[in-house]
């Protein structure tokens, strides 16, 4: 049974414990904020990120959010003769510009690996990422429930929504991560969530201008929609392609997320200018109900849905828009 915010309040100060003290989720109620970013990235081997970053980052930080979801390209490695001298430097830069600015804000950050960050024909990206996030593991605020992979594929259960994480760092997500995936979200622990989301950096379709190809989509994405469908996921979340658009198919939500950083694309289709942008997901567990908000860099404000085009035709099949506010699965 939820309780009231001023009952939560009533019992927090019974305890002693201060409501600064609890998630902002807790604080709210039943509504949850949820940031999601991607492809922060400047041009290769770069160590620092162009002004939208930081700015972007200060919009979304003032937006509040319980937690930030980062669907890849945090750094900007994939480049032949890096050392790992440097490959260290560049994710020097992300904790210092990004990840150390959410921590003092005291939002934990979720992380998928992009193909940027740790692509499977890069084996001196991987190592670097290994040596970053793995020790870093236990400080970062996220309530594992498998993480003996990260961070390239892991599950987390934060504030009672479930969260897979696999590595579509390429066009192939591996097949033993399918498995676990499939085991992972039939688990006790996903099932009696409020809602499931599965993040990886490449999207089942394509939707940035020059980007709807092979190799820039997942591979087998019948197979894996349908994986998700089955475990009752409500939204795959993910990047690559620059240009946000939300779309649903079947009973699964597609966010594709623009980017945050360099090299913002335009849609396949619309009018609607190529710029850095954010998204702001609001979970309503008492209404049932998911509010999705993305805002432009620029100007700081939500990007009218309306933008939009109502459907896109991709190589993986039409895409019909989204609305922006929907049921939840459950």
């Amino acid at each position: 049974m939820l309780l009231s915010r001023r009952r939560m309040l009533q019992l927090v100060l019974g305890t002693g414990v201060t409501a600064a003290a609890l998630p902002l989720s807790a604080a709210r109620g039943a509504v949850q904020r949820v940031g999601l970013i991607s492809d922060l990235n400047s041009s290769y081997g770069s160590t620092r990120y162009i002004p939208a970053v930081d700015q972007g980052l200060d919009q979304l930080i003032g937006l509040q959010p319980d937690l930030v979801v980062c669907a890849g390209d945090m750094v900007a490695g994939q480049m032949r003769g890096l050392s790992g001298q440097q490959l260290d430097a560049m994710w020097r830069g992300f904790e210092t510009s990004v990840l150390q600015r959410l921590q003092a804000a005291k939002i934990p950050l979720l992380p998928a690996i992009g193909n940027h960050d740790g692509s499977p024909g890069f084996p001196a990206d991987r190592a670097a990422v290994g040596r970053f996030w793995t020790p870093i593991r236990s400080r970062m605020g996220l309530a594992f429930v498998d993480a003996s992979q990260f961070p390239f594929s892991y599950s987390v259960l934060q504030d009672g929504i479930f969260w897979l994480v696999w590595d579509a760092s390429s066009a192939r997500v591996p097949e033993d991560q399918l498995i676990w995936a499939q085991q992972q979200l039939a688990s006790i622990e996903a099932q009696k969530a409020r809602a499931r989301f599965v993040v990886g950096h490449l999207p089942l379709a394509g939707v940035g201008l020059g980007k709807d190809r092979p190799g820039e989509v997942l591979e087998r994405g019948g197979a894996l929609q349908a994986l998700m469908d089955t475990a009752g996921v409500q939204a795959y979340i993910s990047g690559h392609h620059h240009t946000w658009f939300s779309s649903r198919r079947g009973q699964l939500d597609l966010i594709q997320l623009g980017a945050l950083g360099s090299g913002p694309r335009r849609l396949l289709r619309g009018e609607a200018p190529a710029q850095q942008s954010f998204t702001l997901l609001e979970i309503d567990g008492g209404k049932g109900t998911l509010r999705e908000t993305t805002y432009a860099v620029s100007t700081g404000r939500p990007i009218s849905w309306s933008t939009l085009p109502l459907r896109l035709n991709t190589r993986a099949g039409l895409l019909q828009r989204n609305a922006s506010e929907r049921l939840l699965r459950g």
